[in-house]
């Protein structure tokens, strides 16, 4: 059973190797796609993006932090102004909640102060591992995992690199086969690309830089073929 893993395991990494040198060329500068100036704004930004688009997101949020432009002053908003300002995001009671939460809970129990583990910021309301991988990423700059939202999980099955839609599964496998220092970035540049050329609905393969090394698995027909 070994014998046949292996292989399996070391053609994945190597396939990886080229898919995030690829990527790299396409998207140098990739960034962060929710507007933030702080460690606190990205968190509450990641939390209110669950089933949302970013762009959704940047478009309410200059408002939220406008008006609550701290951990405290979060902390001591209250639900109903809250779910005002956020309602056009959806779920807008359980992420005002949450959003009010995670502040009182950040400052009750860190002094405001972003935590730097896994392990404790996923102690916050709101903020799983999805969230947590971000903020620690993004904003401190430690590889704790891939980030995995819609893009990554469609695109990297697509790829061939997982074969599973669950997002715990596919983050661990893909911490396993992506070399440790390009899990914040590969993240980043699969989301621009997921956007830009291997749009969901319409997948521009003709013209896609990972074409050679896409398996294009779930892909029957090809808008571009």
């Amino acid at each position: 059973m070994t014998d046949s893993i292996e292989p399996e395991l070391a053609d994945k990494r190597k396939r990886a190797r080229k898919i995030v040198r690829i990527l790299a060329r396409g998207y140098p500068d990739a960034v962060c796609a929710l507007a933030h100036e702080s460690a606190y704004q990205l968190t509450v930004a990641t939390i209110l993006s669950a089933q949302c688009t970013d762009e959704r997101v940047n478009a309410t949020t200059p408002a939220l932090f406008a008006k609550y432009p701290t951990a405290e002053a979060l902390a001591k908003s209250r639900q109903a102004d809250v779910e005002k300002i956020v309602r056009p995001l959806g779920f807008f009671r359980n992420k005002a909640e949450n959003i009010r939460g995670f502040a009182k809970k950040l400052i009750e129990d860190f002094d405001g102060e972003l935590p730097k583990t896994l392990e404790e910021m996923t102690t916050l309301p709101g903020v799983g591992r999805k969230t947590a991988n971000v903020v620690l990423g993004t904003w401190y700059g430690l590889p704790t995992g891939v980030v995995v939202d819609t893009h990554v999980k469609r695109i990297s099955n697509l790829l061939g690199l997982v074969d599973t839609k669950n997002a715990d599964i596919i983050e661990r496998e893909l911490n396993e086969i992506l070399p440790k220092k390009e899990w914040i970035m590969y993240s980043h540049r699969v989301i621009h690309h997921g956007r830009q050329v291997c749009i969901a609905r319409r997948p521009q393969c003709a013209n896609c830089a990972l074409l050679t090394v896409c398996e294009r698995v779930g892909l029957n027909e090809l808008a571009n073929e």
